[in-house]
């Protein structure tokens, strides 16, 4: 499991007027995380008060938020302005696309021998270019993309 934060403080913050995200709690170095609300999720403690999933909050451009809700608040004895002690890891709810799983579709698709009779290179740009997105959407478009190309192709 790989941490975003572990056991440090961090500023349990009050805005006034925002809604469930009055009281939260700003992760450090989250801003390069890509993901829309609701598929990013994270576990830990907050002063050891156990958390087993909450969303994280994406402002573009900026570290990632988590709400703090009054339970939290209550359990952990803080209120806005307050530090507690953070530990926290990303929930990884889907796996990056593998290249046998890729190459799996494109047989479903009936167009791996097409594929196959690309060069190396070309083949190893198909799979980088698929492979490294970081978000399922992306990689099923770009997915779909590849096999339409590879089945004109075949013709």
């Amino acid at each position: 499991m790989e941490f975003l934060v572990k056991d440090e403080k961090l500023e349990l913050k009050y805005e006034a007027g925002k809604g469930a995200w009055t009281y939260h709690i700003q992760i450090p170095n989250t801003r390069h995380i890509v993901g829309k609300w609701g598929s990013l999720k994270v576990a830990g403690t907050i002063d050891h008060y156990k958390i087993d999933s909450i969303n994280l909050f994406t402002i573009t451009g900026q570290d990632k938020l988590i709400s703090i809700n009054e339970k939290i608040r209550r359990a952990i004895k803080k209120s806005g302005g307050d530090m507690v002690t953070v530990t926290l890891y990303l929930l990884t709810t889907k796996k990056q696309l593998t290249e046998s799983e890729l190459l799996a579709t494109f047989k479903d698709a009936s167009v791996l021998p097409a594929f196959k009779k690309l060069s190396k290179d070309e083949r190893n740009e198909i799979i980088g270019k698929i492979t490294t997105l970081k978000s399922e959407d992306k990689q099923i478009k770009m997915m779909l993309k590849c096999i339409d190309q590879l089945s004109h192709n075949s013709d």
